[in-house]
């Protein structure tokens, strides 16, 4: 009988031991994917790689990621999971080239692009402690978040038509809610156990940091650009 206690003692507090370990390896490899990104960024702003627009780009764009994103799942539980995510990583990066050389278009270019990273480090930080912290559920967000991202999708696609700064504002800072809301849900789901593959942890954290730094310095673009 005691070692049936003992078992279940040790059976319980490995289950707390597991999860701070995905959480801790999702912030090691979110932190590592950043390297590729600004890799990726710097080769095509200085390259001036040529991204193509409107929704055959979208299309290419979308092809792309989710090709990307299916070979991550695939391979998530072997250490081909994390090559391929630094691959995808080192993608996103060369496609954050247009909104970068637009913004270094600007005299303070610089300045904003540091602002829009500082703010998303801040939104980042925040929202993981809450989701840590918290006592409240957030478990029931999910289906109105994806909801969201296809709303958001359906506008973006809309905008390539309408060509509307005023809906492109608009679905900025949508973007920037919603994904900062998925932090905290996806955050949440590592601590109670519900995402369990630090890789595919990563993954989820990583586009909504990415979403949250693109909008946030597109809107920084658009309120305080100069170009004095």
């Amino acid at each position: 009988m005691n070692s049936n206690l003992q078992s279940s003692y040790n059976q319980s507090s490995s289950v707390p031991a597991a999860r701070h370990r995905v959480l801790r390896n999702t912030y090691w490899l979110l932190a590592l994917s950043m390297i590729p990104t600004v890799l990726g960024a710097f080769v095509g702003v200085q390259m001036q790689l040529p991204m193509p627009s409107g929704f055959l780009g979208m299309a290419i764009f979308l092809a792309v990621a989710f090709g990307f994103i299916f070979a991550i799942e695939k391979t998530k539980n072997s250490g081909v999971g994390v090559a391929v995510l630094m691959g995808f990583t080192f993608f996103m990066g060369l496609m954050l080239t247009p909104i970068l050389t637009r913004t270094l278009g600007f005299s303070n270019g610089g300045t904003l692009i540091m602002t829009a990273f500082g703010g998303t480090a801040i939104i980042l930080a925040v929202m993981a402690s809450v989701a840590t912290v918290s006592k409240r559920d957030f478990s029931g967000m999910g289906k109105w978040l994806l909801a969201g991202v296809v709303v958001l999708l359906l506008a973006s696609v809309a905008n390539i038509f309408l060509g509307m700064s005023t809906l492109s504002i608009v679905i900025s800072v949508m973007a920037i809610a919603i994904f900062s809301a998925f932090i905290l849900y996806d955050v949440q789901r590592i601590v109670n156990g519900g995402e369990t593959n630090y890789i595919t942890a990563t993954l989820s954290i990583y586009l909504s940091v990415y979403n949250i730094f693109a909008n946030l310095l597109a809107l920084l673009g658009i309120g305080g650009g100069s170009r004095d």
